[in-house]
């Protein structure tokens, strides 16, 4: 690897002899002229864009470069200096010879007419870190090939600085002369308070140059100077009023049309200085300065520093810094006099300097990274000192650019880095660590209202670093492993890509762990286990994807299930001995890789298969439930063949299941289970929909209204309907399948469902141990191989359509015998018989039409339907109903023969059933016996018991709530209602005005 610092002898350079030889070749002219006959290999320099870039399109890098070095000679020169001539100290008997411009010595400062020495220990070389030249291993003699042959005449700093920069001789005489000339118009003032770029205009004419054109493009350059310094980039703001930048950009712009006399007396000079004057000694407090602000305005000043600190590297080989470069950088430093410049600017322009050298040079010499590094240190120091909102944007553009570069290498190390050139990533790691901590801890002001414990940048870029790289070479991995495949697809039994892809995964991860991990763990302690969990990320999308696209499970998805298993062993072991001494032991990155081993590739499978199945058998059930019609002949049992082919489908689906090639039934039984219980309960739902329930057919109740005593008007029926319909039942008429025969067979149906499943339960238990992967507790309980809502889902089903037959045929198919016949008029001329023989023809229907283990329960619920109508028809029967104390009997007789009808002579329902359902009628019938003042004053009593003191001076109406009792007022009010008693009309005339008709 090359040295920063090439070997001389005594002071003598491979630069001495072929700068020489460029420098003697030159011609008087200077300029852009000038510095193309130099014969170097810098056109080869690809350096980044500038940081601080001039922002002056007016003025070339030539131009730039040219008053670099003026400001270079006119910061170091001295009224009272000598020359200074170099002797060799190991050769007392050479000769001394003066400097190529020892006759503008008395213009030079002594620091640059000082002859160049060989250094042994340079300081700034231990402080950046840098090899001395004797360790470079290259030695060099005086009459090596390399040397040029014989040494050529000694130079002094100076002439090395004019060298290193590519200024001729003639160019720099005429500097000499100008300063002679101002230094003795001007003694005892420091060059700080001259505008140099105005005094150097009025020191020559045409005639100090070879011919007008170089002495026009002289002329121009220092205007351009001018214009950039002063009105362009200022040192402080300018307003737009100023009527001496006006003055001054009007002057420029005609000057660089027409050249203007230069004279000192000249009357154009004259107003050119006064214009610059005004606008190089503004101050923003309206203080006087003692210096000239004319280039010391950001960012012009940083770019002409730029161009001095690169003059610190040998013309003829870019990557090595000269060896007299503490001397030369110790002049350089004089100019920041002029530049405004101080030695945090100085630390931010030396470290682009030096790391902008390694990038234009090829990225080979290493040592000009570290030393780049080693600067960038201290300016970390001074960027935790200062505040300067002005410093903070040049550090902010300088790091931001050295940033940039490391981290598009970076976040593609794997592609940047080889055995070849490992040795540069920890200080490109550091290069770009440093800044991003310095951007973000120093310059961030998001960061400054956070606390500081809270980031860790260093470690944060370093885990942004792996993951992003990591993700770039797994993506070539798919790349390799795609066309190895396509390479071996005619070979017998060729590799799935996955297969391979696991192969060279875990090949990555351990060149990860041996190359780079141990290189980015001083960032990052868990390097190592970041770079495997983003490799597992990585792979297990892959794997995800592919296991969504198989349906099946084939040899080639258990290849790629086992290689993908024992990748992900390796991996997740380099991640435990990668985390070994953290404080969790490793538990946040093993949570970052997610398992992809093959049995949860498989139960992910078998977990879709799962899913279309019940996918498909609901989509099953709507089509078919659509189309069922629920007749009791469609089979032999009375239920719907759509439940048939459902139960057949589900035990079709458990075989299925079983002959799956998986290693874990006993697992995903439980999903399974879980999806047809679902399905069945769908169906059960489905099925009773639209049936109806016990409010659906139960009457709305008329309003009160009080009987007639003067004559009995019932001589004729009135067969008009008494009570208010719901109107769902006119709708649920009008649809055949919930007639009482589509009733009893939706019922049938749920009960053969239920039946079915206790035998399905059995033969699951059966298949479950006779699989190879169960063990004795897979099926030693019953959880999740059981189905659970599905039978309570029937049941409920049986229930709700069992009670909303009884009602349906009470209220709305026996209507015109119960509510258009029972007691309308006379009682005793219409009694209950007809409804009796009509309801004894629906009970024969039923029980040839239901299951025997429903049948007792639907009975029932009719039964109850026929005492709840019943006392409907006593209690709230309208005003066509009318009863005396007398007609106790016949009610009573009525009821009787109802319940007789459900004994059915001990062949029908026991009566404890009949007991029971029976009580209410029971306890409200012995009210139609009482006369009217009892009931009157059980009335009051008990009104007076429900609300109190507040009922004594107005008994309120009593709400209908539908649940009889022999002691609810409302009950008792509505048997007065229908009393054909004085009294009784009465009293509901003056207590609520009752009208006698609705």
């Amino acid at each position: 690897m090359a040295s920063l610092f090439r070997d001389r002898t005594l002071g003598y350079s491979r630069r001495d002899s072929t700068a020489a030889a460029a420098v003697s070749t030159m011609s008087l002219g200077s300029g852009a002229t000038s510095s193309s006959r130099f014969s170097t290999s810098s056109s080869a320099l690809s350096p980044l864009p500038s940081p601080f870039p001039d922002l002056t399109p007016s003025l070339s890098t030539t131009d730039l470069r040219e008053t670099a070095y003026e400001i270079f000679v006119a910061s170091c020169r001295t009224s009272t200096g000598k020359a200074l001539t170099y002797i060799p100290s190991n050769s007392s008997d050479r000769s001394p010879s003066p400097s190529p411009s020892a006759s503008n010595s008395n213009s030079s400062s002594p620091s640059m007419q000082r002859s160049l020495t060989s250094t042994a220990a340079s300081k700034m070389k231990k402080a950046l870190g840098l090899r001395s030249s004797s360790s470079s291993g290259i030695k060099r003699t005086e009459g090596s090939p390399g040397s040029g042959g014989k040494p050529k005449k000694p130079v002094t700093i100076g002439e090395l600085m004019r060298i290193q920069m590519k200024v001729s001789e003639n160019f720099d005489s005429r500097i000499r002369r100008a300063l002679l000339r101002i230094t003795a118009g001007q003694v005892g003032r420091r060059i700080e308070s001259t505008v140099l770029p105005l005094e150097l205009l009025q020191q020559f004419k045409a005639a100090d140059f070879t011919d007008q054109r170089e002495y026009d493009a002289w002329q121009k350059r220092n205007l351009k100077v001018l214009e950039a310094g002063l009105l362009l980039h200022p040192h402080i703001p300018l307003d737009k009023s100023n009527t001496a930048a006006q003055r001054l950009r009007q002057i420029i712009q005609a000057a660089l049309d027409r050249p203007i006399e230069t004279g000192r007396n000249n009357e154009s000079m004259q107003v050119l200085r006064t214009a610059v004057m005004a606008l190089a000694n503004r101050s923003s407090d309206g203080s006087v300065f003692d210096s000239c602000h004319w280039a010391d305005g950001l960012p012009l000043n940083l770019r002409l520093y730029e161009i001095l600190l690169e003059a610190c590297f040998d013309i003829n080989d870019e990557a090595s810094i000269i060896e007299e470069v503490d001397e030369l950088m110790d002049l350089i430093k004089k100019t920041w006099g002029i530049l405004g410049l101080n030695q945090m600017l100085h630390n931010i322009c030396f470290s682009w300097v030096l790391f902008n050298r390694y990038v234009a040079t090829g990225q080979v010499d290493n040592d000009l990274l570290d030393a780049a590094d080693s600067q960038l240190a201290e300016v970390a120091k001074d960027a935790k000192t200062t505040k300067d909102p002005a410093y903070a944007k040049i550090l902010n553009s300088t790091l931001t650019a050295m940033l940039g570069w490391a981290e598009k290498r970076l976040l593609a190390y794997h592609d940047t880095f080889d055995a070849g050139n490992i040795e540069s990533m920890p200080t490109i790691v550091s290069i770009g660590v440093s800044a991003a901590r310095i951007l973000v801890e120093d310059i961030s002001n998001e960061y400054r209202r956070r606390r500081k414990g809270e980031v860790d940048v260093a470690r944060s870029r370093i885990d942004t670093y792996i993951r992003s790289s990591l993700r770039t070479a797994f993506a070539q991995l798919m790349e390799k492993a795609d066309s190895s495949r396509r390479a071996s697809r005619h070979q017998p039994n060729p590799l799935p890509v996955l297969a391979i892809l696991a192969k060279d995964v875990g090949e990555q991860a351990c060149k990860e762990k041996e190359i780079f991990s141990p290189i980015l763990k001083r960032w990052h302690p868990f390097a190592a286990g970041v770079a495997v969990a983003t490799l597992h990320v990585c792979y297990g999308n892959e794997l995800k994807q592919f296991v969504s696209g198989i349906t099946e499970l084939t040899p080639d998805t258990v290849q790629v299930l086992r290689a993908a298993d024992k990748l992900e062993k390796d991996l997740v072991q380099i991640a435990v001995e990668d985390s070994v001494d953290s404080d969790d032991g490793g538990k946040a990155i093993i949570r970052e890789m997610p398992p992809f081993e093959a049995e949860g590739a498989i139960a992910n499978m078998v977990k879709d298969w799962i899913k279309m199945r019940i996918d498909r058998l609901k989509e099953w059930v709507d089509r078919n439930l659509q189309q069922e019609v629920w007749n009791p002949q469609a089979s032999e049992g009375g239920f719907a063949p759509s439940a048939v082919e459902v139960l057949r489908i589900i035990d079709e689906t458990l075989d299925a299941f079983f002959l799956l090639p998986i290693p874990m039934h006993p697992a995903l039984l439980p999903d399974l289970m879980s999806g047809l219980d679902r399905c069945l309960q769908y169906y059960v739902s489905k099925a009773k929909s639209g049936c109806g329930s016990r409010n659906t057919y139960v009457p709305t109740m008329p309003a009160l209204t009080r009987c007639t005593t003067a004559t009995k008007l019932w001589k004729k029926k009135d067969k008009t309907l008494n009570t208010k319909r719901n109107p769902q039942v006119a709708t649920i008429n009008g649809d055949n399948s919930s007639g009482v025969l589509q009733l009893c067979v939706r019922i049938n149906t749920f009960h053969r469902i239920r039946t079915e499943l206790e035998v399905l339960e059995k033969r699951i238990i059966t298949l479950l141990r006779n699989s190879e992967s169960a063990h004795v507790e897979d099926f030693s309980n019953g959880l999740g191989k059981k189905f659970e809502i599905s039978p309570a889902a029937c049941i409920e089903g049986i229930q709700q359509l069992s009670e909303a037959l009884g009602y349906r045929i009470v209220f709305h198919d026996l209507s015109p015998v119960l509510w258009d016949g029972l007691y309308i008029g006379e009682p005793s001329s219409s009694r209950i018989e007809p409804f009796l023989q009509e309801l004894e023809k629906n009970l024969t229907i039923i029980s040839n039409t239901v299951n025997d283990r429903v049948r007792t329960r639907i009975i029932a619920d009719i039964m109850k339907a026929s005492f709840d109508g019943f006392l409907v028809v006593l209690l709230a029967g309208g005003p066509s109903r009318i009863f005396t104390q007398q007609d106790s009997q016949i009610i009573e007789d009525d009821f009787k023969s109802l319940k007789d009808v459900f004994w059915a002579n001990g062949d029908g329902l026991p009566v404890d059933i009949i007991n029971k359902y029976s009580t209410t009628v029971r306890d409200v019938l012995p009210l139609f016996r009482t006369d009217a003042e009892s009931l009157i004053e059980r009335f009051r009593r008990s009104t007076l018991e429900t609300y109190g003191s507040s009922a004594k001076s107005r008994l309120p109406l009593p709400p209908t709530s539908g649940q009889w009792n022999p002691t609810e007022p409302n009950t008792l009010l509505r048997v007065l209602c229908y009393r054909n008693d004085d009294a009784a009309s009465k009293f509901l005339k003056k207590t609520y005005n009752l009208p006698k008709k609705l």
